[in-house]
């Protein structure tokens, strides 16, 4: 190719340094990705020099170049606007103009000797000893349970066909069930009183009130429109990561950890510095408060193993299959209390899934095991009466069916209103046994959409799926939406799972 330069992130894949050695031009530059552009951790700089010399070694310094791994839009600004997080935590840490300060060190020491940099390599090295010697990060009894788990331990102790007829019995839902992804509308209202909690305006029971008001609002609105499984609204829930994130130990916060998500939306990703457990449940109390309130079942809202983990800064001293496995056994344990409190439905949501296959496919087979086994770890925490629900957002499914098969949950919502339907045809064609619930509703539009529309969809996936296979629901959570939005919308999604079932009873 026309080029005089190549970079190469030697953080995501360092055994390509020694091919492109190997049959990179040396009279073209050579832009070497030493510095984690992806993650908030403080480099080993002895270690980054060491890979950096191997390169001079060969090439000579003249056409190197130093540089992070990627752009830093992926890296937080600056370090020193973070007041809270503790001083030992902090000094592990580097964000994007600290992460420019390391690729200066390391060019001072390459270009000069290594004691022209020695403040910034000294700093390093304590802060590369501090992390592997905390005693916060490591957790033996932790450690044990994930190195324990068998084969075993990922089964939910009966094949589909028996859990489906199992369930059925308890839960003895009409043809065509309708349900919402999880999340309500975040109202003002509902923002405002969190706000004032978090600043300490209102007390613990003032705010319970209140979210116990929106809860009881969210749960007759659902009733009144005739929806068959209901959700609590996730009104207590700021974040569907950082809620479950501030409950589990090996997490930490920031207050400035902002990076961009997409469009024009930003998000402040949880820390994982250390092993992952639960002290305690995390959903219980509002699960079994709103399931109290009704006679209709109450599905559990849980955010999966692999989600959080992808969305979130990962601690980078162990792989990652190993921290999602210690995600999954807290996911699990909260899995087990929720069947426990009597929540005969628990949704497990896993919308980034697909976003963590590797770019490369030689890679991909090894992700997409362990991430199955950490959801079905996650799930097989419930015996066979309790059917567990996962979501996907928007995504090509084709290539990884399989692996979404896997999963074996009771039943996959996915958003296909804005495809048409057309992204059933991944299911139709690898003939999917489990039941799915397409999104007949796109929440990403102000749009209320009309019953003959819904049913139009539906239509089509009637052409795809066996009519008992077919849930009825939204795209993906209500969030973002309005009540004056939502409510005329779920009214209509109603009307048209009503006129498939007529529909169907009148073709038997």
């Amino acid at each position: 190719m026309p080029v005089q330069g190549l970079h190469i992130d030697l953080v995501r894949a360092p055994q390509q340094l020694e091919t492109v050695l190997k049959h990179w031009p040396l009279d073209r530059v050579l832009s070497l990705g030493i510095i984690d552009g992806r993650n908030i951790w403080r480099a080993d700089l002895a270690k980054a020099l060491s890979v950096i010399e191997v390169a001079t070694a060969t090439r000579g310094r003249e056409t190197i170049q130093i540089a992070p791994s990627c752009s830093l839009i992926h890296s937080p600004v600056d370090l020193e606007s973070e007041t809270k997080i503790d001083a030992e935590l902090k000094s592990w840490l580097a964000y994007a103009k600290q992460k420019l300060g390391e690729v200066s060190a390391l060019k001072t020491a390459v270009t000069q000797c290594r004691g022209a940099a020695s403040q910034a390599f000294s700093e390093s090295a304590s802060a590369v000893a501090s992390r592997s010697s905390s005693k916060r990060i490591n957790n033996t009894s932790v450690k044990n349970r994930a190195a324990a788990v068998t084969e075993n331990d990922l089964n939910r102790g009966a094949p589909f066909a028996e859990r489906r007829t199992r369930q059925q019995a308890c839960l003895a839902l009409p043809a065509f069930p309708t349900t919402t992804i999880g999340s309500f509308p975040q109202t003002e209202s509902v923002r405002k009183a969190r706000a004032a909690f978090k600043r300490g305006e209102i007390d613990v029971n003032t705010y319970d009130a209140f979210l116990k008001s929106a809860t009881q609002d969210a749960v007759r609105k659902q009733e009144e429109l005739g929806i068959d499984v209901l959700v609590h609204g996730e009104f207590e829930r700021n974040d569907m990561v950082e809620y479950f994130g501030e409950q589990l130990d090996g997490f930490a916060f920031t207050q400035n950890g902002w990076v961009q998500s997409y469009g024009s939306r930003y998000v402040k990703p949880p820390i994982i510095f250390g092993d992952v457990a639960r002290p305690n449940p995390m959903t219980v109390t509002w699960s079994s408060y709103a399931q109290s309130l009704t006679q209709k079942p109450m599905k559990g809202m849980l955010t999966g193993p692999v989600t959080i983990l992808q969305w979130s800064f990962v601690r980078d001293d162990q792989p990652r299959a190993e921290t999602c496995r210690q995600i999954a056994l807290a996911i699990r344990d909260e899995v087990t209390d929720l069947e426990n409190a009597g929540i005969p439905i628990i949704q497990i949501d896993e919308p980034a899934l697909r976003e963590g296959v590797p770019l490369k496919r030689a890679e991909r087979e090894t992700y997409l095991n362990w991430a199955v086994d950490c959801f079905r770890l996650a799930a097989a925490g419930a015996g066979p009466d309790t059917q567990i629900h996962t979501h996907m957002c928007y995504c090509e499914f084709n290539d990884i069916m399989p692996s979404i098969a896997a999963l074996d949950a009771d039943v996959i919502s996915i958003e296909t209103s804005r495809s048409d339907m057309e992204l059933l045809e991944s299911f139709s064609d690898f003939k999917y046994p489990n039941e799915i619930g397409p999104g007949v509703y796109d929440i990403h539009s102000p749009r209320c959409p009309c019953v003959e529309d819904m049913s139009k969809l539906l239509a089509k996936a009637g052409q795809r799926l066996a009519p008992d296979q077919i849930w009825v629901n939204p795209d993906c959570g209500l969030k973002t939406r309005t009540w004056d939005e939502v409510v005329p919308a779920l009214r209509n999604m109603v009307a048209a799972a009503q006129r498939a079932r007529t529909t169907k009873v009148s073709a038997t």
